[in-house]
């Protein structure tokens, strides 16, 4: 799950877990049954930690090739990572977990300049190579630690078990979906969305529709009564992401000039009517929307 955005992410889990509380997740973070590194795409995801070393080990060579430019750019190279991996596991081992800032400081111990991207670069570049990933809140800040230390059991999987296993889990979890979207969310190749499909195939259900070829998984397809629902959805959640295929459709517009920098859609009944946002004051949270349609009285009762 994307988590660039710490709080919206937790939020997006929250919502899929029974008994889900803001408290509760961050309690599963800080213990490291969900880690948070770079995988997939140039970005943060939420992993459990027994899928995070097959993860890596599968999608990490597309995020380097990503972001080989800005490392060449920033003055990057595999010496001076090198040394900085270094830096990282004399610094944390033992179950030593430190904040960004603090990790700079050690760098800089040994003559290592890192400050603002040059900084998240050299970071990012270690939890792709499987050196480190999230530690436990430290108040409100995210730290760092060993991931053979976060994760000494995790899966490991050849490449062909690993690409097989996420294909799977993608068009299972959001079918219908096409090979080119798998392709976007995994940071594959077109070519290794095409193997994964051959491998995992079986396991799914591949339907055409007006020339486009979809793929899901078999139970996704079966007719189902979906309670009538509201849902207040994060930025990056998978519902969205997961509907870049077929998009999200509006209820019908009441507002045409409606315009709004927030990007956390309300959803009722699967159709996108407004944003919200929310705010934390002590113990009190407060949620405010922004609509552009009409909601009857049902429609009202759900939000």
């Amino acid at each position: 799950m994307q988590s660039q955005d710490y709080p919206g992410a937790k939020w997006s889990v929250g919502q899929r877990v029974r008994g889900g509380t803001d408290a509760g997740v961050d309690e599963a973070f800080s213990s490291g049954r969900i880690l948070r590194t770079h995988v997939l795409r140039p970005t943060w995801h939420f992993v459990s930690r027994e899928d995070i070393r097959w993860l890596l080990r599968l999608t990490a060579p597309r995020v380097h090739a990503l972001n080989a430019y800005q490392n060449r750019a920033l003055g990057l190279d595999g010496r001076l990572f090198a040394q900085a991996h270094s830096v990282f596991v004399g610094a944390l081992e033992g179950g030593r977990q430190l904040t960004r800032a603090e990790l700079a400081a050690e760098l800089a111990k040994r003559g290592i300049v890192a400050r603002g991207q040059r900084l998240a670069y050299i970071v990012a570049h270690a939890e792709l190579e499987a050196l480190i990933c999230s530690g436990a809140l430290r108040g409100k800040q995210q730290t760092y630690a060993l991931l053979e230390e976060r994760a000494p059991a995790a899966r490991a999987l050849d490449r062909e078990e690993a690409l097989a296993e996420l294909t799977r889990r993608f068009f299972v979890s959001h079918g219908p979906a096409t090979l080119k979207h798998f392709a976007w969310w995994s940071g594959l190749t077109m070519a290794d969305g095409k193997a994964g499909l051959s491998m995992a195939g079986s396991e799914l259900t591949r339907f055409e529709v007006d020339g486009i070829v979809y793929w899901a998984g078999a139970s996704e397809l079966r007719p189902r009564r979906m309670p009538a629902r509201a849902w207040l959805i994060p930025e990056y959640d998978e519902a969205l992401i997961g509907a870049k295929d077929l998009g999200v459709p509006d209820l019908p517009r009441i507002r045409r000039r409606w315009q709004d920098i927030w990007h956390r859609p309300v959803m009722l009944e699967g159709r996108r009517a407004g944003t919200w946002r929310r705010t934390v004051a002590g113990n009190r949270l407060v949620v405010k929307v922004n609509l552009f349609a009409a909601l009857d009285a049902g429609q009202r009762r759900l939000l």
